[in-house]
């Protein structure tokens, strides 16, 4: 479903979209990251310096346009047009009242989605913010992640039509461009938890970076939950055991097949998984690995595949899936960039055993990347009230909704 913009104070979809392949100009007005330093052991070759980065296109796709027909799914499933036309979709998170918030991170706006009348609009919540990128919401307020700092918008979704001005609880992380985007979720002790990533691809990072944070709700109490942590963009917990799990990036120009992205579990607070001396639990570093077994440091619970750049996951709790679905994990692979051989730009299900290890994990929606290119990238998932998941497409600018019908799949 195409969408139409609105704004109480008026918004004009271009002016949105002016700086979709870079930061906004407000965002770089109000804060001005230092630039990453160079990387590496970046390989010389013509195959390697042919690789670049991905960049979205500057608008998004138009409803018709949206890779919809090209996705597969196992038997039951379908997938569908949530909403199109959202800039840069990145992180979901849904509302007590079932209000959908998407953020972005390349723009500097969080939105809103509702229905009215049938159709769904796209709000703009806040503007002017800096790589808004992480989002959560508990007992009515909406925490916003944001380049440098956390803000907040009270009783939001009463005020959808006239919202709050932003109020900054915590501005206390380190400023830089390289995985300088946030992640957050609330935790089952009702804290917040943040990623701050490594401030490079490679390099033994300051006291302050590499690792997951959390700080009470109201900014306070700030502290270190785990370390060794390169760049996690998704993180959830375990619906029965409260335990953390969460996906995190392995470092560039090792080589094309090593290392592999993570999946990883903490059991306990002040965990090490390992950045920057020891990649998937068994590759030491070839610069900081000297003296530091990986033995010392945490492994992950599940190899992700190299570079295929694991973002946002949660838990299904839902009920609409199968039971075999129960408690699995939901992960969006946003896909590789320096493979020349590209893969990810999928949606896999993560099963795990009784204790919490996983069994096996497996494709779940595909159709993403096509002749070696990217008609979509996923970034993160969301489960409805009703059960079905959502699915944000940061390339396409779009939503899509995955349901099941047991009734079609015994009808056939």
């Amino acid at each position: 479903m195409t969408v139409r913009l609105s704004h109480s104070k008026g918004f004009w979809l271009a002016a949105t979209l002016a700086g979709a392949l870079g930061a906004s100009s407000a965002a770089a007005q109000q804060s001005t990251p230092t630039p990453p330093p160079p990387t590496p052991n970046q390989p010389k070759s013509d195959a390697a310096t042919r690789l670049r980065g991905i960049n979205p296109p500057p608008f998004p796709m138009a409803a018709d346009q949206l890779p919809v027909p090209q996705l597969k799914l196992p038997k039951g499933f379908k997938v569908e047009v949530f909403v199109s036309g959202v800039p840069n979709a990145r992180s979901l998170r849904l509302g007590d009242k079932g209000t959908v918030f998407v953020s972005n991170r390349l723009l500097d706006k969080v939105y809103a989605v509702v229905e009215k009348d049938g159709k769904r609009e796209l709000k703009v919540l806040a503007s002017g913010m800096d790589r808004p990128n992480g989002l959560a919401f508990r007992d009515g307020t909406l925490y916003i992640a944001e380049g440098t700092r956390v803000s907040k918008l009270e009783k939001i979704e009463d005020n959808l039509d006239n919202p709050p001005k932003p109020i900054v609880i915590y501005d206390q992380f380190p400023n830089h461009q390289s995985h300088g985007w946030k992640f957050i979720a609330v935790g089952p002790d009702n804290k917040l938890y943040i990623n701050v990533g490594a401030p490079c691809n490679i390099c033994l990072p300051p006291e302050t970076n590499s690792q997951i944070r959390r700080i009470n709700l109201d900014g306070s109490g700030s502290e270190t939950y785990v370390r060794g942590v390169r760049n996690s963009v998704g993180f959830d917990f375990h619906p029965v055991t409260k335990e953390l799990y969460f996906t995190d990036n392995g470092r560039d120009w090792l080589s094309e097949e090593l290392p592999n992205d993570e999946l990883n579990r903490v059991t306990k607070a002040g965990q090490h998984f390992g950045y920057p001396y020891c990649h998937q639990g068994n590759i030491p570093d070839d610069q900081f690995g000297w003296g530091r077994p990986c033995s010392e440091f945490e492994p992950p619970v599940a190899l992700l595949g190299p570079h295929s750049a694991a973002l946002g996951m949660r838990f299904y709790t839902g009920q609409m899936f199968p039971a075999e679905y129960r408690n699995a994990i939901f992960v969006a692979r946003h896909g590789s960039w320096n493979k020349t051989n590209k893969i990810g730009g999928d949606i896999i299900v993560v099963k795990l055993n009784p204790n919490g290890s996983v069994r096996s994990w497996e494709p779940f929606m595909t159709g993403f990347l096509k002749d070696n290119n990217y008609i979509g990238r996923p970034v993160d998932v969301e489960v409805m009230k009703d059960g079905a998941l959502l699915v944000s497409d940061d390339y396409a600018g779009a939503i899509y909704r995955i349901s099941y019908d047991g009734r079609r799949v015994a009808g056939r």
